[in-house]
């Protein structure tokens, strides 16, 4: 069983940068993969990024290529994600994920078996 807790969210003026953090508490987070995601109010949950259990694979969506970051440091139990050039249609709510299998970079929301509960993101015109 793994605990995740978003923060770092808020708002930010287009052309901002944000860094969320997602702490995770439990068993043997490091051979967990994770995830970010993200919901716009109205829309469906979306793929963001992903990194396996010791960082050495990451996935991105076209939405993230070249703007974010996904990185994580295991001996403090975390996963970061880094964002630069924000642009107001990325407003929504950022959630981090957990998928028990270990080199996994999965862009499904179905693959992850852990969420939190998210942290808003705003970023004004």
């Amino acid at each position: 069983q793994v605990q995740l807790v978003e923060s770092g969210g808020g708002l930010v003026q287009a052309g901002g940068s944000l860094r969320l953090s997602c702490a995770a508490s439990g068993r043997a987070f490091s051979i967990y993969s994770m995830g970010w995601f993200r919901q716009a109010s109205g829309k469906e949950r979306e793929f963001v990024t992903a990194i396996n259990w010791n960082g050495d694979r990451t996935y991105y969506a076209d939405l993230a290529k070249g703007r974010f970051a996904i990185s994580r440091d295991n001996a403090k139990n975390m996963v970061y994600l880094q964002m630069n050039s924000l642009k107001p249609e990325d407003t929504a709510v950022y959630y981090c994920a957990a998928d028990r299998r270990l080199s996994s970079v999965a862009s499904s929301a179905d693959e992850y078996d852990y969420w939190g509960q998210g942290t808003q993101v705003t970023v004004s015109s």
